[in-house]
Order: structure tokens, then C-alpha cells, then sequence
């Protein structure tokens, strides 16, 4: 498994490293932060992304304020991690290769 990691605040720069991984990447992990309950491009884009999706969030976003509870990413995602601090991104890691067999 390769891996390659990106981060940015910006929106329109998030969109277009989904947009650069179509063909590269088999996977994306993502944690779109306040983006996840606002951002339609965001979704959009990641919908268009041929391979699938994890969505990951630090904390437990149900266990916050309601509007955290609605994610646009949520259905199109393969698989959804939240609550587990830094080793959600581990716990999205290690499932990949499980739900790789799926699709």
C-alpha cells in the first residue's frame, strides 16, 4: 500500500486533489472538517472520484452539536469512522483492504 497525504483549509484545493487522484488512486480518506456539513462541491467532487471513499472525523460528531450530526459525505462513502481520535485514520487504513474485496 502506498500512501500519499494532503492537507489544506481551502476548499477549492481539496476539490482539486480529489479531482488529481482519478486514475492514481485507488482510495480516498478523508476528513473535510466543518466542509462535511457544508460543502455540496465537496461532495460532488467526491462523488465523481472512482474509487471509494472513507469519511473520517477526530471526534465523535454525534456526541456534538446536532448540526455536526448531518454529513453530505456520509452516502456516497464507503465507510464512515468518528470518535477515535488520531487512530481514525489508522482505523480507514486498516479497513481498506477488507472493503477493497467488496467492490
Amino acid at each position: 500500500m502506498e500512501l500519499d497525504w494532503f492537507q489544506s483549509n481551502f476548499e477549492g484545493e481539496l476539490i482539486e486533489k480529489i479531482q488529481q487522484a482519478v486514475g492514481k488512486m485507488d482510495w480516498i480518506i478523508i476528513n473535510a472538517a466543518g466542509l462535511t456539513h457544508t460543502s455540496v462541491a465537496l461532495r460532488d467532487a467526491l462523488s465523481l472520484f472512482p474509487g471509494g471513499v472513507i469519511e473520517v472525523h477526530l471526534s465523535n460528531v454525534h456526541s456534538r452539536e446536532s448540526f455536526r450530526h448531518v454529513s453530505l459525505i456520509s452516502a456516497i462513502a464507503k465507510g464512515v469512522i468518528a470518535g477515535f481520535g488520531a487512530s481514525s485514520y489508522y482505523m480507514a487504513i486498516n479497513a481498506i483492504p477488507n472493503l477493497h474485496s467488496e467492490t
